[in-house]
């Protein structure tokens, strides 16, 4: 099996394409892939803990399946800073990085891909 890059730059619940994102990254895992994920833009917001939302499907829950599963996760930090979110707003597993993170990253993945 190989490793996969999966980049969200898309915030949560405004449209599915960081749903389909987590869908992908699970679906991975399940296959017996290594499964990075990296947070980005307003993708950062999938990682915000106690999201609690009414009638969609739980992102957050989502996201903590596929730590769980063993996927890798970070937020980009200066993301995260730039939308006043802080290391203590994230649910466990995930931690703050960098570009340098993300390209090291794509440099050991065997695909990437971008939602």
């Amino acid at each position: 099996m190989g490793t996969i890059t999966v980049i969200i730059s898309e915030a949560p619940y405004g449209k599915e394409r960081a749903y389909s994102a987590l869908r992908f990254a699970l679906t991975a895992l399940v296959e017996g892939e290594e499964v990075n994920i990296f947070l980005i833009e307003d993708g950062v917001y999938v990682g915000k803990k106690e999201q609690d939302p009414a009638e969609v499907p739980n992102y957050g829950e989502l996201l903590k399946q596929c730590i769980e599963q063993g996927a890798n996760v970070k937020a980009c930090g200066p993301c995260s800073q730039a939308r006043g979110m802080t290391e203590d707003d994230f649910m466990e597993g995930i931690e703050l990085a960098t570009m340098h993170d993300l390209v090291a990253w794509v440099k050991e993945s065997d695909n990437v891909i971008f939602f």
